[in-house]
């Protein structure tokens, strides 16, 4: 087993924004007689002493990252994220931006070694309609372009059983394509899952193996719309990461193209909700969202910007809408907990990495 350098002990430590103090409670470091358990960190950080496997194991979990990182011959690299397209909420964790770095690092360095691959073996192909638009071209000729070389029906997508089985097959039509597309929202382990506020997409643009990355920690009503919306980074040649928030002109162009790609403004026209009391008027955009594979909340938004709801009743639709997600995804993971054994890791696994990579 090779041996773990002082310096990516100490540099998980800081990464993981935790003190001294704080990182030796944590991994379970006592004091003795003859030594503090902050001086006992200090010798591992400073290379007079070599950590122990278990204790490996715990700098893993604690410091959210996976174990092979701490087997690394220097610190990785952080911050490249390529654009970053997000507004970021004013509350967040810093550690959750260090997670995403991992993250993004973990997916270029997968990305970089599929590449290499293709071209040893002869078998790439470079894509003409990467960086092929630009958002002079207008939100319709990027619709049209997505459409014509995906070969995709908006009927057979809506025919889909659920959004699951949609999102699969959106995802296989793109993967058709040679873009990688990945389900991502964690560094291994619940414990560093990374919230959909600070990282609901990734899109690393490249005309051999793209990649596209989706925080499955998000609804997965959801996952179609960023799925095209990063797609359309594609399209546009960038590479970045997108959050929850789209303030910047870019994101609102690539969210006008996933919103005319799956739902085009004049079929939209013809949408009116025939009664406004509340319950009433859940049950109207839950059943026009999930006939057209979209979330509520995308439709209840679209009916905002309209001026058919007032913002008060869109921060309502949006509260109950999250309520409802949390409620969901509590429910679900009970359900796999009951299970004998809950779903299969592996086919869980595949299935998150899609047909190219998995």
């Amino acid at each position: 087993m090779p041996k773990v350098k002082s310096e990516i002990i100490l540099w998980a430590r800081k990464n993981s924004l935790l003190s001294q103090e704080d990182a030796a409670h944590k991994l379970n470091i006592k004091d003795s007689k003859k030594l503090s358990a902050v001086d006992k960190l200090t010798a591992l950080e400073s290379g007079e002493k070599e950590p122990s496997r278990s204790l490996l194991l715990r700098m893993s979990k604690q410091y959210h990252l996976p174990l092979l990182t701490f087997y690394l011959d220097e610190p990785p690299s952080i911050g490249d994220r390529g654009e970053d397209f997000r507004t970021l909420p004013v509350k967040f964790e810093e550690t959750e931006n260090v997670n995403v770095d991992i993250l993004i690092r973990d997916i270029k360095a997968r990305q970089s070694t599929v590449r290499e691959t293709l071209i040893d073996a002869d078998e790439e192909k470079h894509l003409g309609f990467i960086g092929k638009h630009k958002i002079e071209d207008g939100v319709s000729s990027v619709v049209q372009t997505i459409r014509k070389f995906l070969n995709f029906s908006l009927n057979d997508y809506r025919n889909q059983s659920n959004h699951k089985e949609a999102f699969r097959f959106l995802r296989q039509k793109i993967e058709s394509q040679c873009v990688f597309v990945l389900l991502k929202g964690n560094l291994g382990s619940y414990h560093s899952n990374i919230p959909t506020t600070v990282f609901r997409g990734f899109v690393l643009s490249d005309d051999i193996a793209p990649f596209i990355v989706i925080n499955d920690q998000d609804s997965e009503s959801a996952w179609s719309f960023t799925l095209m919306h990063e797609m359309t980074h594609l399209i546009l040649g960038q590479t970045g990461v997108s959050g929850a928030y789209f303030d910047n002109v870019i994101e609102k162009f690539c969210n006008s193209v996933a919103s005319e790609f799956f739902l085009p403004a004049a079929e939209f026209e013809k949408f009116e909700i025939s009664n406004y009391d509340l319950d009433h008027l859940r049950a109207e955009i839950f059943d026009y969202a999930f006939s057209r594979k979209l979330s509520s909340t995308h439709i209840a938004y679209r009916l905002y910007k309209r001026g058919d709801i007032n913002k008060s009743l869109w921060d309502s639709l949006q509260e109950f809408y999250y309520k409802k997600w949390l409620e969901n995804r509590e429910t679900s993971q009970q359900k796999n907990k009951q299970k004998d054994g809950g779903p299969n890791y592996y086919v869980l696994q595949k299935y998150k990495l899609g047909t190219l990579v998995g």
